[in-house]
């Protein structure tokens, strides 16, 4: 399957670039980008990325595979993120990590048969004064007890 960067999101992209006195460091924003636009980063978006910064592949594979918000298979409509890091631990967070498991069915990376959903633990996500918090794609719900993650799963379940 091929894969080309559309001319909007390349022009999003040479924003980012003249933010730096060289492309490298626009590679974080380029997979972003790539991302939204495709999904999930394929080893088509690590190499038109690479391309498009004048940096290898590796390099690019590198910063892929060290951060959490890429992802290198298609997710569910809504990727739901729960924090089990210290604080988030200390006040629930396993918890509430399998109470969305089993309520799911599927465990870390795991993506529903319907694609609605996908769920990932994940390290600190910044919310250690509001724990335990999840995420659900970009937004983060913080102070949550085993009612209100019920709330969030059934609002996105009955949302479609």
């Amino acid at each position: 399957m091929e894969f080309k960067f559309t001319e909007e999101n390349i022009k999003r992209i040479e924003q980012e670039i003249k933010k730096y006195p060289e492309k490298k460091p626009a590679v974080m924003a380029t997979l972003y980008i790539g991302q939204e636009q495709n999904g999930f980063i394929s080893n088509k978006v690590i190499t038109e990325t690479a391309k498009i910064l004048d940096i290898t592949p590796e390099d690019v594979l590198g910063v892929v595979t060290f951060y959490t918000m890429f992802h290198q298979k298609q997710m569910g409509k809504y990727h739901i993120q729960v924090c089990t890091n210290v604080s988030c631990m200390l006040r629930g967070g396993y918890e509430i990590w399998d109470q969305v498991k089993d309520k799911l069915g599927i465990d870390h990376l795991g993506v529903t048969e319907d694609h609605q959903f996908s769920l990932e633990e994940v390290e600190c996500m910044g919310s250690c004064g509001t724990a335990p918090m999840i995420a659900v794609n970009e937004d983060y719900y913080e102070n949550l007890n085993k009612e209100k993650v019920e709330e969030i799963l059934s609002s996105l379940k009955n949302s479609d």
